[in-house]
């Protein structure tokens, strides 16, 4: 007759069950995803750990094995004090982690070009590649203080702290932040990415099942990081349409002021949805020139690429008072940064090339409706000439 279990031990498998429960609650996500790039890196995962725990596992054994065998209560084993150097120990000890690394750095080599988010798909899913006239959806995102922008521009729309699209469609998403960097992720689509402002991050990705998951910032970026979470939404095209369809009834167009309002820093914010958007403001998002009459940052680059615009330029400084000109450049005695380049009078859209053939007429520039400087130059008091003026060498 099997003798009953102590008291304490059946104590310590009833105290176990709680955490058999929590651990029953936990969201597998990462190994069970919706997405076909997510459930690749998935099962990389998991044939990475299965490779290392060809090495743990025994080297775990035989840590047991050998204390057990060569205890001091054991007479039968052999005493060898004298003993230092095995080669076939050796070769078994190094040849059979080397060969685990070998294969490690295989799979992980191939895995990360093909799992590179900055790379197209090329397939939904297993066997299922891509059609050649399928094109993708672009979805543009902004990480904001502390919420997510989402903007559609091929249907004209954008949300606040959710998003949507068809199963089966490859999704390119371009990322970017209003002022910290950040970090976008949905785990049951794909891995994490770094949303970085004045920068530009693509990735690309594909839902292969409809359901509701969970988006959040995956990087810590003050204190209502722990509110910055969205649900993504996937869903068949009929459903997708009707989403689309929801968010242009509720009315509202997002632009530059509206941006500006919306960028400030909050915390719990509602779904919201604008059924319009303005043209280019995701890019003047990234190249920081949402403000009325900043110049672009790509526009400050081409100027530099240039050579600048000489001295006949320095009137396009504007004085402002924005959330960057606390740390910019002290120009005239005051916060200040560089205004629009405009030609004839007429702002030049983001990303537009100059409609003139020849070179731009000096005359006719000016800056965020700036006055042009006087043609004679400022006298300089006598006292600062005098600070300013080269010392012969002593």
């Amino acid at each position: 007759m099997p003798r009953p279990r102590p008291l304490s031990a059946r104590l310590r498998a009833l105290l176990t069950l709680p955490a058999f429960a929590l651990l029953c609650g936990c969201d597998m996500v990462v190994l069970n995803p919706a997405g076909d790039v997510a459930r690749q890196q998935g099962d990389l995962v998991i044939v990475s750990t299965l490779l290392m725990l060809l090495i743990i596992v025994p080297v775990m054994a035989l840590v047991v094995l050998f204390a057990w065998r060569y205890r001091e209560s054991n007479k039968e084993a052999t005493y060898s004090p004298d003993w230092d150097h095995s080669t076939s120990l050796e070769l078994v000890i190094w040849s059979a982690p080397l060969l685990i690394i070998i294969c490690l750095g295989a799979i992980t080599w191939v895995s990360t070009h093909l799992l590179d988010p900055y790379r197209p798909l090329s397939r939904t899913g297993p066997n299922q590649p891509v059609a050649a006239n399928v094109k993708p959806l672009e979805v543009q995102v902004v990480a904001l203080d502390w919420k997510w922008l989402f903007i559609y521009p091929e249907q004209g729309i954008a949300t606040v702290n959710e998003m949507a699209a068809p199963v089966g469609r490859p999704i390119r998403f371009r990322i970017s932040a209003s002022s910290v960097m950040n970090s976008f992720y949905i785990p049951a689509l794909a891995g994490q990415i770094y949303a970085m402002p004045a920068m530009e991050t693509p990735m690309n990705a594909v839902f292969d099942k409809t359901g509701v998951f969970q988006g959040l910032s995956a990087n810590y970026s003050g204190h209502g990081f722990s509110k910055m979470r969205f649900k993504a939404h996937s869903l068949d095209q009929a459903g997708f349409d009707a989403w689309v369809a929801e968010a242009k009834k509720a009315g509202g167009n997002l632009d530059r002021a509206g941006y500006l309002q919306l960028e400030r820093p909050s915390e719990g914010e509602p779904v919201r949805r604008f059924a319009g958007v303005e043209a280019g403001l995701f890019d003047r998002v990234v190249n920081m020139c949402v403000q009325q009459g900043k110049m672009c940052m790509h526009q400050m680059m081409m100027l530099d690429a240039q050579g600048g615009t000489g001295k006949a330029g320095l009137h396009n400084v504007h004085h402002t008072e924005d959330k960057t000109s606390a740390t910019g450049t002290h120009m005239h005695g005051g916060k200040s940064f560089v205004g629009e380049l405009c030609a004839d009078q007429q702002d030049v859209a983001v990303g537009a090339k100059p409609q003139t053939a020849g070179p731009v007429k000096q005359a006719t520039l000016t800056g965020a409706g700036l006055k042009q400087p006087s043609a004679k130059p400022t006298p300089i008091a006598p006292s600062v000439a005098s600070e300013t003026r080269p010392r012969p060498f002593s």
